[in-house]
């Protein structure tokens, strides 16, 4: 009998790590996943680096299990493997590998004289949650750390560097540290001379491209698993080192590829705790938007991104309160039904949600220049206050500053997109969250089978090109060839009732960021926090 092909993807989202293993026909044959939450800790987004582990660890713990149940084998042996994470942050290394600072994760809004000294000099956009604004705020801050730096990197180029030993990053990722240059498909050559030089007389023994991580493109073989990372994956010591790896990505450009949005005038929108838009762009942006990154797809095309730090978190905190009173009340409601009721109960609110105002903001926010969050409802007396409302309210919000930072591509740089995919859990509701998104951003949005699998499906996809890379069979041309032809969606357009309904939405949120701005000046963080 000949042994299925095995291909495992992890991803470190913001809540979740997930594993997930598939076979040489891209079919799921086991899962295990992982809950965690970031802290802020003395003014900092972060993880620690041993519940990383633990993560990952318990996430294929439960993999495997799930397999040995399946097929009664136990897992010996994988043969190909991808690592995804959040992108972007700030984690920084010395010679023996030991950690410098804190992991500051993009959900951090605290470089913000990083962003405009660099967008300044590079006359490129740098957000705040690029690694190289970390970086830089770091040397403007003078933390002493900065001496000792051998190298630093997302937490995909971590996870990978422990496991196979190579520091390398896949080209998405990279694309989040520093800025590219899609011709060469490497750092840009041009920025990193002008860094050095601005930095220069501060006494650094390092040059930028020696800390950086080796840029790779999609279908790049991109190290082995050893033997101390196979122990790291698998303590119990089952598992065997050899594991081929694929260059590590972002959660950005896993959402591509399991959406199959990496052709040109193609884009998703992938939502969780933060939501973000890729569009794949023809040509060049006329100027620089403070609002829109540019990024590249996993085989190094431009890419328009828009990011907004804050999406779902509020909304589920809402639907967390209904739980409780459901548990208090003695009602048994699965978590599943009760999403799909409330969300679904948005679908009968006014289409302007009645006058309600809400603001998701958890974290601080980039697009709307917030720099700290302050979760925020907000309704005037004469508002139709009422649970449809309300719950439209939240989805609207959750869309909120994302298509404040659009209107730069689509009515400003007249962006052509022929198709966009909604991508992440909140579109597991069907119908919902998909037809208010068509209505924000004014265009048909189609969701996939695979929509709420996620990332870490995404990079097992990617590890699988491996097997099929070559000069004529490029990664767009494998996803539509080979990956997705059997692949149902569904399309859902905009409603021209709702999108007016959203635009008198969006009037009030954009009129009320005072009131946040308000509440962050007079609501101070815990000094302890």
């Amino acid at each position: 009998m000949i042994e299925p092909t095995l291909t495992l993807g992890i991803e470190l989202g913001s809540t979740r790590i997930k594993a997930v293993m598939i076979d040489e026909h891209r079919q799921v044959l086991a899962t295990g996943s992982f809950q965690w939450e970031n802290q802020l800790k003395e003014g900092i987004w972060t993880y620690e680096l041993d519940q990383v582990w633990e993560g990952i660890q318990a996430s294929y713990a439960e993999l495997k299990e799930d397999y040995s149940a399946k097929y009664q084998k136990t897992l010996h042996k994988i043969d190909y493997m991808g690592i995804s994470a959040m992108m972007h942050g700030y984690l920084a290394f010395d010679t023996n590998g030991n950690l410098l600072a804190p992991f500051r994760t993009w959900r951090n809004a605290i470089t913000e004289e990083a962003e405009k000294e660099l967008t300044e000099l590079f006359q490129f956009n740098i957000p705040q949650r690029w690694s190289i604004a970390h970086l830089y705020q770091a040397i403007l801050n003078e933390e002493l750390h900065l001496k000792d730096i051998a190298y630093f990197t997302t937490l995909a180029g971590y996870v990978h560097w422990r496991l196979t030993g190579e520091k390398v990053l896949g080209i998405g990722d990279a694309s989040g540290m520093f800025p590219i240059d899609s011709m060469t498909q490497n750092y840009h050559e041009g920025m990193l001379e002008t860094f050095g030089k601005h930095i220069e007389g501060r006494g650094y023994s390092w040059e930028l491209n020696t800390i950086l991580p080796k840029v790779r493109v999609a279908g790049f073989c991109s190290g082995k698993l050893t033997q101390k990372g196979a122990s790291l994956l698998d303590p119990s010591g089952e598992l065997l080192a050899g594991t081929i790896l694929c260059p590590p990505e972002g959660d950005a450009g896993t959402g591509m590829v399991a959406t199959n949005s990496v052709a040109k005038r193609t884009g998703n929108i992938s939502a969780g705790t933060s939501i973000f838009a890729m569009i794949v762009l023809e040509k060049a942006l006329s100027k620089v938007y403070p609002e829109v990154d540019l990024v590249t797809t996993p085989s190094g095309d431009a890419v328009a991104m828009v990011h907004a730090n804050n999406c779902t978190s509020d909304l589920n905190a809402w639907i967390g309160i209904f739980q409780e009173f459901l548990a208090v009340a003695g009602i048994d409601m699965p978590t599943g039904e009760l999403y799909r009721t409330l969300l679904t109960q948005a679908l009968k609110g006014d289409m302007d949600a009645g006058g309600l105002l809400t603001y998701g903001y958890l974290s601080g926010e980039n697009i709307t220049k917030m720099p700290e969050g302050r979760p925020l409802f907000v309704r005037m007396p004469e508002s139709q206050f009422n649970l449809a409302n309300f719950m439209r309210s939240h989805l609207y919000s959750a869309f909120g500053a994302l298509c404040v930072g659009m209107n730069s591509l689509t009515e400003i740089e007249n962006v052509q997109i022929d198709k966009i995919f909604g991508h992440g859990g909140i579109f597991k509701t069907k119908g919902v969250a998909q037809q208010i998104l068509a209505s924000a951003i004014n265009a048909p949005v189609s969701v996939m089978e695979t929509a709420g699998e996620g990332g870490a499906w995404g990079i097992a996809i990617l590890a699988d090109y491996l097997k099929h890379a070559n000069d004529d069979m490029t990664l767009s041309k494998y996803l539509d060839e080979v990956v997705f032809t059997q692949t149902e969606s569904v399309k859902v357009e905009p409603d021209p009732l709702e999108v007016s309904g959203f635009e008198s939405f969006t009037k009030r949120y954009l009129e009320g960021l005072a009131i946040q701005k308000t509440a962050i000046d007079y609501l101070k963080l815990e000094e302890s926090a």
